[in-house]
């Protein structure tokens, strides 16, 4: 069996430069921006993932052995939630556990990532959630068997006061859709007290789950098959023009599309120029693609200006899309890609938080999943703020700007 290498840095802090010297600061990594205080809340799923590697899946009635083993807190609200206290925000939760073993190492783990636990549910009762994770080595894939908790999170488990404490001071409010009656009802409550909120659609929620999540929608981020799931068309440009068209309340829509990437299409601020002819959306998302550098190691990302935007049907939107590249990782470094999209999230939370340009967030959302890619589990692999391979991206992404 072939060892599986991981990388996964210690934090390590950039020194300050030695009094005397000249500074050129032009020329040195720059730490990440911060969040100056900014509260986030999440609401979702948590679990425990027992994880293995495999040389390649079983094939039925096989029997076949394991590399690696590792057990490891999961959940995509879980997950999101340390990236982004990982990268220096300020995180709440509110999900739910039972007064079980694995209940209790979940939280252990959440609380030691520095993630406010006090608004998470514990039941005296039923079991927490847990999942098993195959990774097989030879496809990069991984394959997830869960157990639900029970009993499921209702919002009867949360009073109104209680809710708006958790929302007290709250900056952005994350939501996986997990429990969709809990999340629809905190969803609301926080639309009440004017905090922006953040859908991550998944592909496997119904509509009925999501639709309620999404008409109160600042911000969506999907994976690359929810698109044509959710609008029925097959081109991912004309959907994200749909969704839009159909969530007017959402500034932008992201699909992350794995190693070839993400793209959002992003609503103005400024609203619509009605004299001007709309452009068809695939034609402008063509015209990306050959701006883009396919030789960059490094995630980039490339943009169209603000325009009206059409595609098959009869509506139109005044909006800009976005291409961002994945970074390219050797395979030999490439272990697990589990929690990759959690990773991203957690990282556009935290774009989002410290007023990044989505011209600079999407790659630094791009990258931080990289690094996440590089070790086993959701959580192991993900980067601190003071990562030393974060700081010298900014700083390229910043060079790149200057030089523009």
């Amino acid at each position: 069996m072939p060892l599986l290498l991981r990388c996964t840095p210690a934090p390590s802090r950039l020194l300050p430069a030695a009094p005397g010297r000249s500074r050129r600061r032009s020329l040195r990594p720059a730490p990440l921006p911060a969040a100056a205080g900014r509260v986030v809340l999440g609401c979702g799923l948590v679990t425990l993932d027992y994880l293995a590697t495999v040389d390649a899946y079983p094939r039925p009635d096989d029997k076949i052995r394991s590399g690696e083993l590792q057990v490891s807190g999961g959940g995509n609200a879980g997950n999101t939630l340390t990236g982004a206290a990982r990268l220096g925000l300020n995180t709440r939760l509110i999900s739910k556990v039972a007064r079980d073993e694995i209940g209790g190492t979940v939280l252990s783990e959440l609380k030691e990532a520095g993630i406010d636990i006090s608004h998470v549910i514990i039941s005296d009762g039923g079991n927490t959630t847990f999942v098993y994770v195959i990774i097989d080595k030879k496809t990069k894939t991984r394959t997830c068997i869960i157990t639900s908790g029970y009993p499921p999170m209702v919002p009867s488990d949360l009073t109104m006061s209680s809710l708006s404490v958790a929302l007290q001071d709250v900056s952005l409010l994350y939501l996986d859709g997990y429990s969709h009656e809990m999340a629809l009802a905190v969803a609301k409550q926080a639309d009440q007290m004017k905090v922006p909120i953040l859908v991550d659609a998944e592909p496997e929620r119904t509509r009925e789950e999501l639709r309620g999540l999404l008409s109160l929608a600042s911000y969506i981020v999907c994976s690359g098959k929810f698109p044509e799931k959710w609008t029925s068309i097959p081109s991912i440009p004309s959907a994200l023009l749909e969704i839009l068209l159909q969530y007017p309340r959402a500034r932008f829509a992201v699909v992350t599309l794995g190693e070839n990437g993400c793209m959002m299409l992003e609503r103005s601020k400024d609203g619509d120029d009605y004299e001007t002819e709309a452009a068809n959306i695939e034609n402008v998302a063509e015209s990306l693609r050959l701006k883009v550098h396919k030789d960059d190691i490094l995630p980039t990302c490339v943009s169209s200006k603000f325009m009206r935007l059409s595609a098959r049907g009869p509506g139109t939107i005044f909006a800009r899309l976005l291409i961002g590249t994945a970074e390219s990782i050797p395979a030999s470094e490439l272990v697990d890609t589990t929690g990759c999209g959690d990773a991203f999230i957690g990282a556009v939370l935290h774009g989002l938080s410290t007023d990044m340009p989505p011209e600079t967030m999407l790659p630094f959302a791009c990258q931080v999943a990289g690094i996440k890619c590089r070790a086993i589990g959701a959580r192991s692999g993900l980067p601190w703020q003071s990562d030393p391979r974060l700081a010298k991206f900014l700083w390229a992404k910043r060079k790149e700007i200057d030089t523009a």
